[in-house]
């Protein structure tokens, strides 16, 4: 699973990414900043069972911050997109090249309207512009590629094969033509909307043109998922707590001060800005929203923690809950077997559920939170 950063040049995509990474990329106020698309790992975040059982974990794949678990996920922020890149203006090839990989996207928008569709500055520039085009430029994208392929795409067991360069899986592919037929326009924006997910991150909202503008995104798009954002808190609040400045969990409401002597007075103020302004009026940076809202809430994922010892909850090295799994939606037992290593995928014998200690079958539906030991014929 992989979550896309995407957006028009200069909207704060790669603040975005930083907030969500702490990964040091350039971030600047001109256009084309990212040429090559950076790749890092951000955290969702899911309540740990280890309050429930009341024990003390041991992460090993993932961290636990105050009885949250921040479980890693691998993000894209790509090139900047220019309306005409399907066509090759900008760095459209390359944008839409490097999206392929996505399994849902997050469309950092500058919702304060202050820059223009080619991501120069400006005042007054209406933000759902941006969501149109953005869409516009996929769906031309994917209407270009079934227009090329039409004949191939027509032939019963093509279409999955000749559309898997796009990153779309089969099932999407045979929902879109039951739904949109074999016509290439609705066919293409079809086919995105099933493979390529959109949540909307309405950037830059500490501004003050900004609430207009998301009130006026929520009435024009009522369908889409809207985030408030502020990357910019969010970088500054988790450069905070790494510092040991303050006590903050990515996507809280508020934070603590750790020692109020070892802060300056501008960075008092600064913390201060950042509760009222942003913490206090919006409920959070939006930051972490838009990763939980990606990987929960469309893509369906849930967190499953295995462990070897379903009475102590440990691996065979004595570690509390060590993994939590992202795990897509549908998935059994066997998945999960075969998730932690292969040669225990192909060796299942049964499972048992931690909590209650009922064995499991191969074919058992995972729940999000499960604790899930597995048996296997594997030494």
């Amino acid at each position: 699973m992989q979550i896309g950063v995407v957006g028009k040049t200069n909207t704060g995509k790669s603040s975005f990414f930083k907030a969500a990474t702490l990964i040091d990329v350039e971030i600047s106020n001109r256009t084309f900043v990212t040429i090559k698309p950076n790749v890092g790992i951000g955290y969702v975040t899911a309540p740990c069972p280890h309050n429930e059982l009341k024990v003390q974990c041991n992460p090993n794949n993932s961290r636990c911050n105050s009885g949250t678990r921040l479980i890693p996920v691998k993000l894209l922020d790509v090139a900047g997109l220019v309306p005409g890149a399907h066509a090759g203006k900008g760095l459209g090839n390359q944008f839409l090249n490097d999206l392929v990989p996505a399994d849902c996207l997050i469309h950092v928008v500058d919702v304060s309207g202050t820059t223009d569709a080619e991501g120069n500055p400006t005042t007054g520039h209406d933000p759902c512009d941006d969501v149109r085009f953005l869409e516009t430029e996929i769906d031309l994208w994917f209407t270009d590629v079934i227009k090329r392929n039409i004949e191939k795409i027509k032939e019963k067991e093509k279409p999955a094969e000749v559309l898997a360069g796009l990153g779309i899986r089969k099932a999407h592919v045979d929902a879109a033509i039951a739904k949109a037929g074999l016509q290439p326009e609705p066919l293409a924006k079809e086919l995105r909307l099933l493979s390529k997910p959109m949540i909307i991150a309405a950037n830059k909202i500490d501004l003050p043109s900004s609430a207009a503008n998301l009130e006026k995104m929520k009435k024009e798009f009522p369908h889409m998922t809207i985030i408030p954002v502020c990357a910019e808190s969010e970088i500054a609040l988790r450069a905070a707590a790494k510092a040991g400045l303050i006590r903050y969990v990515s996507g809280s409401k508020d934070f603590e001060i750790a020692d109020p002597s070892k802060l300056s007075q501008q960075q008092e103020n600064a913390l201060e800005f950042i509760r009222e302004k942003i913490l206090k009026k919006w409920g959070s940076t939006g930051v972490q929203q838009c990763l939980n809202a990606a990987v929960f809430d469309f893509l369906k994922y849930i967190a499953v923690y295995p462990v070897e010892s379903e009475t102590k909850w440990t691996d065979r090295k004595g570690n509390v809950l060590p993994d939590a799994h992202l795990m897509p939606p549908g998935s059994t037992a066997k998945d999960l077997a075969f998730k932690i290593h292969a040669d225990i995928g192909k060796s299942f014998l049964y499972a048992i559920n931690g909590r209650n200690k009922r064995r499991l079958a191969a074919d058992y539906q995972l729940v999000n939170g499960d604790v899930i030991s597995i048996v296997s014929a594997a030494k």
